[in-house]
Formats: structure tokens, C-alpha cells, sequence
């Protein structure tokens, strides 16, 4: 049976559209598969597992019924919603995954990851990635009052929109050397990851060896998932 990969799905209540697509596609394709991965921003924020948001909630509980159907369901932490913790895998059935992790995949290693701790060129980025990524900063927010983190994720959204139209694209995009490093680290010959919302398929050449970047597109505007069946991988589109 297949697998199928997903990442910067950036639900929210704004946008119910992208929510009622995932949903049908939970019920559809991913109903048939043997397993689906989420690398990552399932969700346009995350404020904690006591989030209670309704849109939110549907979501988990569309998981959980795919999970319990017989579909295992993994997660990574995305940018967005890096406070994923126990509390979501109990309501949606999802485990999570380290980022990155090593999957086998019909008898190869491929390396999943996010894909944002590859966009070494956005030096502002990193900086923040490194300091919301610690525990110790994560306890200090989760033990702010929900409305609190409510309202400074909303504001470091907005913050995050500033930075994107005001920064050269390719910063934003994956750098050479940490995608090389990243093969060469893992030892494998194919990763897939999203991140960058630019969907393609790269096959590069590392060390004399062939191997093949994936990369995972955004549902803002259309939802799209990887297939992954006997070691064929084919992105595929849904319909608007």
C-alpha cells in the first residue's frame, strides 16, 4: 500500500476552504493508504495542547479517525506549530517523529525533515529557530495564560509576513551546502521535505552518488501531497 507525504498544510479557522479539502482528503486518499506523514506546519499556529480552537479540533479528530481505521499517522514539528507535544497525539492519533528522522521506505533509508534548519542563509531565521526550540523558552510561553500566547502568535505571524516580503527569495530557499552536509550525514539518497512551499523534484549529484531531493508544496493555494508506492514518488495535486 502506498505513503503519502504532506507538509505546510497551515490550517486555520480563516481559511475553511484549506480545512474542508484536508478533511476530504483524510477521507479519500489518505483513508487508502498504509501510512501519512505530515512534515511539518500542519497547522498555522499551534499555542499549546490546550489549544481548544474548534477548526483546530476537527482537524485532530479526522486524524484520530484515520488513525483508528488503520492508517498510521506521523508528525514532525513544522515552524508554525513546533508546540506539538503529548496532548495532540492523544487527540489526533498522530506520532510524533524527531526532525530529521530516518524512514524505511519500501526497503530504503530516506531522510524526512521539515526543511527549514536547511535555509541556512536566513541568518534571522535560524537565530529564532534556535531560541523557540529550547525547552527552557517553551516552558516559559507554555505557562503563560492561553489568550497571552494566543495573541503573541498572532503577532509573530505577522511578523513572519513582514520578514518573508521584505527578504530576497532565495535567502529564504535551501542552501547547497547544508542539503549536501544533509545527505552526507544521513548517508542516504533521497530526502523529502517541505518548508519552502516550492514543490519540485531535484535529482543532484553528492560524492559520485545519485540522489533525489522532494520537496513538498503549501496548500495555501491548492492542496498536494507526494505518493509513495514500491519506490515510485509522484506529487500529485488536488483538485481546486
Amino acid at each position: 500500500m502506498a505513503r503519502l507525504f504532506v507538509s505546510d498544510v497551515h490550517l486555520h479557522a480563516a481559511a475553511p476552504q484549506a480545512i474542508e479539502q484536508f478533511l476530504d482528503f483524510l477521507r479519500t486518499q489518505a483513508a487508502a493508504a498504509e501510512a501519512l506523514y505530515i512534515l511539518g506546519d500542519l497547522f498555522e499556529a499551534w499555542v499549546g495542547d490546550d489549544d481548544r480552537e474548534p477548526a483546530n479540533e476537527r482537524v485532530c479528530r479526522a486524524l484520530r479517525a484515520l488513525s483508528v481505521g488503520g492508517v498510521a499517522c506521523f508528525a514532525l514539528h513544522g515552524n508554525r506549530d513546533f508546540l506539538l507535544g503529548s496532548g495532540f497525539c492523544e487527540r489526533s492519533g498522530c506520532r510524533l517523529l524527531s526532525d530529521p528522522v530516518i524512514a524505511q521506505l519500501d526497503g530504503e533509508r530516506v531522510l524526512l525533515t521539515h526543511g527549514d534548519a536547511l535555509c541556512t542563509d536566513d541568518h534571522s531565521y535560524q537565530e529564532l529557530r534556535s531560541i523557540v526550540r529550547e525547552g527552557a523558552w517553551q516552558r516559559r510561553f507554555l505557562a503563560l495564560p492561553r489568550a497571552h500566547r494566543e495573541l503573541l502568535a498572532d503577532e509573530a505571524r505577522a511578523g513572519s509576513r513582514r520578514h518573508t516580503s521584505r527578504t530576497v527569495p532565495y535567502i529564504m530557499d535551501t542552501n547547497a551546502a547544508a542539503v549536501t552536509a544533509a545527505f552526507r550525514a544521513a548517508r542516504v539518497r533521497r530526502m523529502i521535505h517541505g518548508h519552502t512551499h516550492r514543490p519540485a523534484v531535484h535529482d543532484l549529484e553528492i560524492d559520485g552518488e545519485r540522489v533525489q531531493r522532494i520537496v513538498l508544496g503549501a496548500w495555501y493555494e491548492q492542496g498536494s501531497y507526494l505518493y509513495c508506492d514500491r519506490g515510485i514518488y509522484e506529487l500529485r495535486a488536488l483538485p481546486r
